[in-house]
């Protein structure tokens, strides 16, 4: 396909979506669409393998912050026996006033030594939540007699939970934890300023 004028993606975004290997001109093609004119802010690729049944199939996250949207697409491998590989891309995009949820956690080993080279961030995850997915958990509630047998219910929570990155560096590198905190941080701070 050729590439559209005018929404050509910044170079840095294009080599990492090309270094994946993984349908790149299609990957890049919905990721400008969906981004139409506005200024890429930030970005995060994240690509990852799921097993299903006895073969290995690949999954690429691309999340694009412009200045006024949170752009997120995936592409997934939709392959079946004796058939041509087939791609399936699904762009989306939220609006930084609709994102009520931004967490960023790290995992640290040696904490104790936080801001020395002995500590290292092994681990972060992103969850973004916007409202298009919950999550409901629920278990049965109680009292506290001991010797009631009453049924009360149940009691839960409901979480939104529209997407979860993690990114590791014993399996990503190092480097790609830390574009994913800056990532993060920069969405935290541009849905703080968007309300």
């Amino acid at each position: 396909m050729t590439p559209r004028p005018g929404l050509a993606l910044p170079a840095a975004l294009v080599d990492e979506i090309r270094a994946c290997g993984y349908f790149p001109e299609l990957i890049a093609d919905a990721i400008s669409l969906a981004r139409g004119a506005e200024q890429v802010e930030g970005h995060l690729v994240h690509h990852e393998a799921t097993f299903n049944h006895d073969e290995i199939q690949r999954h690429l996250s691309v999340l694009v912050l412009t200045p006024t949207r949170l752009v997120v697409g995936h592409t997934d491998e939709n392959a079946a026996p004796g058939e041509p590989v087939r791609a399936v891309t699904t762009t989306e995009s939220v609006a930084l006033g609709q994102v009520n949820s931004v967490s960023l956690s790290q995992i640290v080993s040696h904490p104790e030594s936080y801001g020395t080279r002995k500590a290292k961030v092994e681990e972060a995850w992103l969850t973004i939540g916007w409202g298009t997915t919950r999550r409901v958990e629920l278990e049965p509630a109680s009292c506290s007699d001991p010797q009631c047998e009453a049924d009360h219910g149940y009691s839960g929570d409901l979480t939104s939970d529209d997407l979860t990155v993690r990114i590791s560096a014993a399996a990503d590198g190092e480097a790609k934890v830390r574009e994913l905190i800056a990532f993060g941080t920069a969405l935290q701070l541009a849905t703080g300023a968007s309300r």
